[in-house]
């Protein structure tokens, strides 16, 4: 699935766009799917276990900005988990034994999509090596006015920064420290059916979206085998194993890495949305928090 150029791209920029993943057949089935979920949201006033709310929601026009661990809660998203060209790009990158951790749909629909603030997935949950990434699956097409990823170049190889506030953590960097030149950032464009792959220690982020199309991105955590979170893993060594999805487990391979752990945990909890509300200074300017219509 991946050729040595884009082998060599991933390990200097720490992200790649592969094109043509998914079939257009595939995509729209996953968007009809998504748009029955934003639909079961109407009447809701307030997050619950699957949903992640927009502030702007209201019960009858109902926003959705995640919906969390979608793998579990519809078929055509656990199909992914294991999708052979996904975990083809993946065996490219660290070898044959591949474990899946867990999914988010991030939903940034036309005209008021959330930002992300910037910010290291290491950060949230830091393992014995950095063998993991973000596989994301676009549901439509990805451009600069849609709020697309954004990576800093060459950010997986630097340190990890500091994501608190007031000594507790917030899931984001303060930009006001300039730990790295935002300037610098690209984004991952494409076309609905691509995915792009970044590496957990790439410094990332998203603007609002504030065109008139939808931008939806499946996001699911994968990890070479011998990567073993830090924190633990409360559910046991068989439940562990089980979130194999090519190859065989393996023994913890502890390697080299810089290391915070997210701790005191997040004052607001929830999903990375909430845990970004904690911060003191903010990049991206958020969208004007208007009752849906």
């Amino acid at each position: 699935m991946l050729t040595q150029a884009q082998i060599a791209e991933y390990n200097d920029i720490g992200a790649i766009v592969v094109p043509d993943v998914l079939s257009p057949e595939e995509v729209r089935t996953l968007s009809g799917v998504t748009d029955g979920f934003v639909q079961r949201a109407r009447g809701l006033s307030g997050h619950t276990e699957i949903y992640d709310l927009e502030d702007s929601h209201t019960p009858e026009a109902p926003r959705v900005r995640r919906i969390k661990a979608p793998h579990l809660h519809d078929p055509a998203y656990a199909a992914l988990v294991r999708h052979p060209k996904i975990i083809a790009v993946l065996q490219a990158l660290w070898g044959p034994d591949i474990r899946f951790d867990t999914a988010k749909l991030n939903m940034k629909c036309a005209g008021f999509g959330a930002p992300v603030e910037w910010h290291q997935d290491w950060a949230f949950y830091p393992h014995t090596n950095d063998n993991l990434a973000a596989v994301g699956v676009m549901f439509d097409d990805m451009a600069m006015e849609n709020g697309p990823l954004m990576i800093i170049p060459g950010s997986h190889r630097g340190p990890i920064f500091d994501h608190h506030a007031d000594g507790t953590f917030c899931g984001a960097m303060d930009p006001s420290r300039n730990d790295v030149d935002y300037a610098k950032a690209i984004p991952l464009l494409g076309k609905a059916g691509s995915i792009t792959v970044h590496h957990v220690r790439a410094v990332h982020g998203s603007a609002p979206n504030v065109s008139d199309r939808d931008r939806r991105l499946l996001l699911f955590q994968f990890r070479a085998a011998d990567a073993w979170p830090l924190l633990g893993f409360p559910a046991g060594i068989a439940a562990y194993d089980a979130l194999m999805v090519a190859g065989e487990p393996k023994q913890p391979r502890l390697a080299p890495a810089p290391v915070r752990l997210p701790l005191p945990p997040a004052t607001l909890q929830g999903s990375l949305y909430e845990n970004q509300k904690g911060m003191k200074t903010r990049f991206f300017a958020r969208p004007e928090p208007a009752l849906a219509q």
